[in-house]
């Protein structure tokens, strides 16, 4: 029997919803990246240090939770940190085995409610995980990573029964979901489930009351168009998209159709949301792949905003300012992932945010 509790209805009749990504954590989760992993063929010598400047940033602002296989492996990430100049004092370890790193789309999605006597609670919502349709087996590891940490921290668990990856969807904190129909009505995910079925699963186990559609994602992207490389909330109105001015580039006409879409969304009042647009940094390649590079994979922290960067300096340095003008009371803070971006992910991809309650 298992030790935690199973929860049977929807969190949304519950009372439960998913907060914006900017409500305050109490943590950030993580899953360390193993040698032999797919992940970073050739080069995962290169993986530690780019985790360790991210991490750096993230500690003295929330508790950092690694998983890792074991004790071992605790050991060996434990010095990997501190030889990168990233202290471990509020970095936390757990003994649950992944597949891969992507902690985004296996992690738990944590859903929050205020119970009777107006105390927040929360509880973990296990979506299904099959890697990006079925592309990178095997993934019964990660499809386990949410209730296995339901269990460490005693929470109740929702079972949707349906695959969904927490890069797919971004919140607004407002009752709207931000997604793309590339992915999320791909038939390598649900294939029996239609438009308005999947809505009705966004609405009914995230708690919102409005789905958002946009098309197709950035080129170099494997997981058939997460948003969060296309589009993302920085505050309930506001939306942030990436733009690219090259007409011969291949994510010209993708974002170009993408902006046109998000200026003809509306919110639940009939009202038009506020887009902002970023520059994107141009073409990265490695051993001829395009690479998914873009800087809307940021990752709100505590006080801060985590923004990749990919040595373009101009068009970094007018993606951080841009960001920076729009939140004044966030640290904007740019932090290299050319390495990183060969996973064909950066830090909103590796990263998990566990709301404070």
């Amino acid at each position: 029997m298992p030790n935690f509790k199973i929860l049977k209805k929807s969190p949304a009749s519950l009372g439960y919803s998913f907060l914006p990504e900017w409500h305050r954590h109490r943590a950030t989760w993580f899953s360390w990246p193993r040698p032999e992993g797919i992940s970073f063929p050739d080069k995962y010598h290169t993986v530690p240090e780019n985790l360790a400047r991210i991490i750096r940033e993230i500690a003295p602002r929330e508790r950092v939770e690694i998983n890792v296989p074991n004790a071992n492996y605790e050991h060996i990430v434990r010095e990997q940190l501190n030889a990168h100049g990233c202290p471990t004092k509020n970095i936390f370890f757990h003994y649950i085995k992944t597949n891969e790193s992507w902690c985004r789309d296996h992690g738990p999605a944590f859903v929050l409610r205020k119970n009777k006597r107006g105390v927040r609670e929360a509880a973990i919502v296990d979506w299904g995980f099959n890697a990006w349709g079925g592309k990178y087996p095997p993934y019964n590891d990660d499809d386990d990573v949410p209730t296995r940490i339901a269990e460490e921290l005693k929470l109740p668990v929702f079972y949707p029964g349906i695959v969904m990856e927490g890069g797919a969807v971004d919140f607004n904190g407002a009752g709207a979901v931000l997604t793309t129909t590339s992915c999320l009505l791909n038939k390598n995910r649900n294939p029996h489930l239609s438009k308005q079925q999947v809505e009705q699963y966004l609405k009914d186990y995230y708690g919102q009351h409005q789905v958002l559609w946009l098309g197709e994602g950035i080129a170099g992207d494997d997981t058939d168009g997460h948003v969060d490389d296309l589009a993302r909330f920085i505050d309930a109105r506001t939306i942030v998209t990436g733009v690219e001015d090259d007409p011969r580039d291949e994510n010209h006409k993708i974002l170009k159709d993408n902006l046109r879409r998000l200026q003809l969304l509306r919110d639940a009042d009939g009202r038009a949301f506020d887009i902002v647009t970023l520059p994107m940094p141009g073409v990265i390649e490695y051993d001829g792949q395009r690479l998914p590079a873009t800087y809307v994979n940021f990752y709100f922290v505590n006080g801060a905003l985590l923004v990749p960067t990919f040595g373009n300096k101009a068009r970094d340095r007018r993606a951080l300012q841009t960001l920076g003008q729009h939140m004044p009371k966030r640290q904007v803070i740019g932090i290299e992932c050319v390495e990183l971006i060969w996973g064909l992910g950066a830090i909103h991809c590796l990263t998990q945010q566990q709301p404070m309650w």
